[in-house]
């Protein structure tokens, strides 16, 4: 005899008590199928609203600059003083106190604390000019120095977290707190895929080998949050069979895997008639991008077809699965088979004693494979549509973190006030600079761009309107900006 549990019982399985209160509703509703029910049914399909082509209806709001988006995003804040935002007169302050003036009263990480007394640190290497538009980059990042021509520098940029995971959930959600959708999972729900035989939301990492600051790759980092999970991210691991359990087991052959996936989506179909929860759909459809994939990852994986002089663009660690370079050439050709969002993401920038060691090997990994990506995008004619972002969830201190005798140990801390990010292609104006730092790099404080202002300019980019792409949950519209966000029209083509 089978065992019982009482609903109200707190040691019964949690399971058990979602079925219980799922037949539950399945009978009120049932029992109310004239009225209730049929309101609630209405209103589960008009919040998908969902086209023949996948997409939300209405969207996009108008014609998009980008049709999809690469995201290099750069786990652990690279330390914008260094990179990308020239500041001579830090050079002139090295060993000073930091002005008190520019600090204020302004919240640091704890391993800061109180910045009072801090001494300011040059960048550790110098910086150049590139190119017509005169971009500044330190020969740290030679590579992307020689595309600069091509790129859009957003040195304005300022944020509200000061740890890492509250900030990347803060700039991919809209959220310091885990549980909303990532940017992905909301172009994924709004604009849909062009792609049958691959998922819309593709997440990748890497991280430098042997690096000492490597950071937690979390799940919410791609995921859906509160829209159904159909949407998330699609994580590709870092070897040459990229999502396991693809492959047929031994004996089962084609035809017989076909019918057994008919008779499942069956199944589910007839629950989901039943209880109408969209979590059946999604594993109906799981199932079905499975079974495509079987054929379009190993083509995807292979990379004889391509020439020497395009694998030549991204470095050496290009034939190493697993690397940044690997990620980047395999967002290239997941973007040309239809892919809407490619998330490559690396970590090892969070550099807080390591500045003179750890910061060579991140931008060795990573500069050649993200002017490589760009180039390779150019040349087939896709980086029009294809907007490329560049850069991490905060910058870092322009003072320094540690002795600054001891030039080995060199480090900077988290800096949520001022940090660069660069963009290329989709629709963005190539070759300018917008925003401003301080003097001493501290503080954005010409043509500011927020975190939620840089998430309503991308979703310009796509053809959105960010106010009007919105989910009900839990009795109120969200949307990626959350109540904010403007967009940044002068940095757009």
């Amino acid at each position: 005899m089978s065992e019982t549990w009482n609903i109200l019982d707190p040691t019964a399985p949690k399971p058990v008590l979602e079925h219980q209160l799922e037949i539950n509703r399945r009978h009120f509703f049932g029992r109310g199928s004239s009225g209730i029910g049929v309101a609630a049914l209405a209103a589960m399909m008009s919040r998908e609203r969902l086209s023949a082509q996948g997409r939300l209806s209405g969207f996009p709001s108008f014609a998009p600059k980008a049709k999809r988006v690469i995201y290099l995003f750069q786990n652990g804040a690279p330390t914008h003083v260094d990179l990308f935002d020239y500041k001579p007169r830090l050079h002139k302050m090295h060993g000073k106190p930091v002005p008190e003036e520019y600090i204020g009263s302004k919240r640091f990480s704890t391993m800061t604390g109180n910045p009072k007394g801090k001494l300011m640190l040059q960048s550790i290497e110098p910086f150049r000019q590139y190119g017509d538009s005169g971009a500044w980059v330190s020969d740290l990042m030679p590579y992307t120095g020689k595309i600069a021509d091509q790129l859009c520098f957003l040195k304005g940029l300022h944020t509200d977290a000061v740890n890492h995971a509250p900030a990347i959930s803060f700039l991919l959600s809209g959220g310091q707190l885990p549980g909303r959708p990532t940017l992905g999972a909301w172009l994924n729900y709004g604009l849909g895929s062009a792609s049958e035989e691959l998922p819309g939301f593709v997440a990748m990492t890497s991280v430098s080998k042997g690096t000492s600051c490597g950071q937690i790759f979390y799940d919410f980092y791609w995921g859906s949050g509160f829209l159904p999970t159909r949407y998330q991210g699609v994580k590709f691991r870092g070897s040459r069979d990229p999502v396991l359990y693809l492959k047929n087991p031994d004996g089962l052959d084609p035809a017989l895997r076909r019918r057994l996936l008919d008779d499942l989506a069956a199944l589910n179909e007839l629950k989901f008639q039943q209880v109408g929860d969209p979590e059946i759909r999604t594993r109906i459809a799981q199932y079905e991008m499975a079974y495509r994939m079987q054929t379009s990852v190993p083509e995807l994986t292979d990379f004889s077809d391509e020439p020497d002089h395009v694998l030549d663009l991204y470095g050496p660690q290009v034939r190493e699965p697993g690397t940044f370079a690997y990620n980047c050439l395999m967002a290239r050709r997941l973007a040309e088979r239809g892919v809407s969002f490619v998330q490559c993401m690396h970590a090892g920038w969070d550099q807080h004693n390591s500045l003179t060691t750890e910061l060579y090997n991140q931008c060795r990994d990573t500069d050649q494979p993200s002017a490589g990506l760009v180039q390779d995008l150019k040349m087939r004619g896709l980086l029009d549509d294809t907007l490329v972002i560049w850069g991490g969830e905060f910058g870092r201190t322009p003072f320094i973190q540690g002795d600054i005798k001891n030039r080995k140990r060199w480090g900077r801390d988290h800096h949520p006030y001022a940090f660069t990010t660069w963009l290329a292609g989709g629709g963005v104006k190539p070759g300018i600079t917008y925003g401003a730092s301080d003097d001493l790099g501290i503080n954005a404080v010409e043509d500011r761009v927020h975190v939620h202002d840089f998430q309503a300019t991308l979703l310009h980019l796509l053809g959105i309107d960010h106010e009007r792409l919105t989910y009900r949950f839990q009795g109120r519209h969200f949307r990626l900006t959350d109540v904010h966000g403007h967009v940044v029209h002068p940095i757009i083509a």
